[in-house]
């Protein structure tokens, strides 16, 4: 290895937070990564990184070669990708965090088309309602549906999502069709755990807002749980449609309130912050888009 590659293990290592994070992204020992940080700091004369048994923290002039050699970073990844724009083919690993309904129902067949389309790249996914730190974590692209937190990371709107309040016909017959979003609070309510508790955000004609108490009996962070107690007759539901259009095409689920919809959403593919992004992450973006598009299947 080359001052580079040493340049490369000190920007994760800082992105990470932690040699124990760099070391399982870069696939080197633990004891590896020290003696190249030990050695980078020895040709520059000066601490870059302080380190003990249970922590490390960059240091003031680490903080400086950090900003500076990340965009070298940048700038050999452009180059690298300019070159590599040129083959037909695409190949390395794209590593990538979906949740675990969305992904299972929806991205299996669409992730399926597109690596038949490209034999070579290979896929690592993590099919998971948690959400991750791309960047300590590693991943390349994530998923994310409804409204994005404010952060350092890069969106792409890939296709609209929206959500309804639904409950199965027997609750409806034993407790009655709610009429208002003033009736919710008199209800049995099935609540997405990263939901607000704050309440129930609706909106009805001339786009004007309601927030509906309700009265949280059960709470779960997957919507095919919260799916499986509305059917059975438990409290009513607010679910993204590509869970449960089945279920309002059937009739098994019932739509309520129709004319206070909740807010519109959508799905997002979303990436670490950097000037270019990678031949392999782009093509998977604009191919999921053109999937999906404007009218995707469940709604």
């Amino acid at each position: 290895m080359g001052q580079l590659e040493s340049i490369q293990i000190f920007i994760k290592v800082v992105e990470t937070g932690s040699i124990t994070k760099a070391s399982e992204q870069l696939g080197l020992a633990k004891s590896a990564i020290s003696k190249r940080l030990s050695e980078l700091e020895q040709q520059l004369g000066v601490k870059l990184i302080n380190r003990t048994t249970r922590k490390s923290s960059i240091t003031e002039a680490g903080q400086i070669y950090f900003q500076k050699s990340k965009l070298i970073s940048e700038e050999l990844e452009e180059l690298n990708c300019e070159i590599a724009s040129v083959q037909t083919h695409l190949v390395g690993t794209l590593k990538i965090a979906v949740p675990l309904s969305f992904g299972i129902d929806h991205l299996v067949p669409a992730l399926d088309e597109f690596s038949q389309k490209h034999s070579e790249l290979k896929l690592d996914i993590d099919f998971s309602d948690r959400r991750v730190d791309l960047v300590q974590d590693g991943f390349d692209l994530a998923f994310r549906i409804g409204q994005l937190a404010d952060s350092t990371l890069k969106a792409k709107a890939i296709t609209p999502v929206s959500h309804v309040l639904c409950a199965s016909p027997e609750y409806l017959s034993e407790y009655g069709t709610p009429e208002t979003p003033e009736d919710l609070k008199k209800h049995k309510f099935l609540r997405y755990s990263q939901m607000a508790l704050s309440g129930l955000q609706l909106v009805g004609e001339n786009q004007q807002k309601f927030m509906a108490q309700i009265d949280v009996v059960h709470s779960a962070n997957n919507g095919e749980f919260l799916k499986a107690m509305a059917l059975s007759g438990h409290g009513f539901t607010h679910l993204p449609k590509f869970i449960i259009w089945k279920e309002l095409q059937n009739g098994t689920l019932k739509q309520i309130l129709t004319a206070y919809t909740p807010a519109p959403q959508n799905a997002y593919i979303v990436y670490p912050e950097t000037r270019y992004l990678p031949q392999k992450s782009r093509a998977l973006i604009d191919f999921l888009t053109d999937y999906f598009g404007d009218s995707p299947h469940w709604e």
